[in-house]
């Protein structure tokens, strides 16, 4: 999924910010992936749809505390490809874990590093 990388990216340089700590990774890719495959079943991916998928995801990640900016991408990548409703826990839920794993083990092998700062 495209917005692994930014995350990768985010999460190793700037671990110490709110919106990499896992909550916000694994919450936000998850809430952006069930709101735009709820949106795609509801109607279609229509140019519209797209905006209102992305629009409301982050609108939920907002709500719920989450927000993890690229998971915005998550949005438009199940409207794009037309995902099917196992995109949810794969690659969305299941990719975000293991980058999590990743970043814990990676920014903890630093002496001057700290990930994460919080779970939840």
């Amino acid at each position: 999924m495209a917005q692994f990388g930014t995350s990768s990216i985010i999460t190793m340089h700037h671990y110490f910010f709110s919106t990499t700590q896992p909550r916000n990774v694994i919450g936000g890719n998850f809430i952006a992936a069930l709101v735009s495959l709820t949106i795609l079943h509801l109607f279609g991916a229509e140019p519209w749809a797209m905006g209102m998928a992305v629009a409301t995801a982050i609108g939920m990640m907002q709500f719920t505390g989450t927000l993890h900016p690229p998971s915005g991408a998550v949005a438009l990548v199940v409207m794009m490809t037309k995902a099917q409703w196992q995109f949810l826990l794969t690659p969305a839920l299941e990719g975000s874990i293991i980058l999590v794993l990743c970043a814990v083990v990676f920014n903890n092998l630093a002496q001057d590093r700290t990930y994460p700062k919080h779970w939840f």
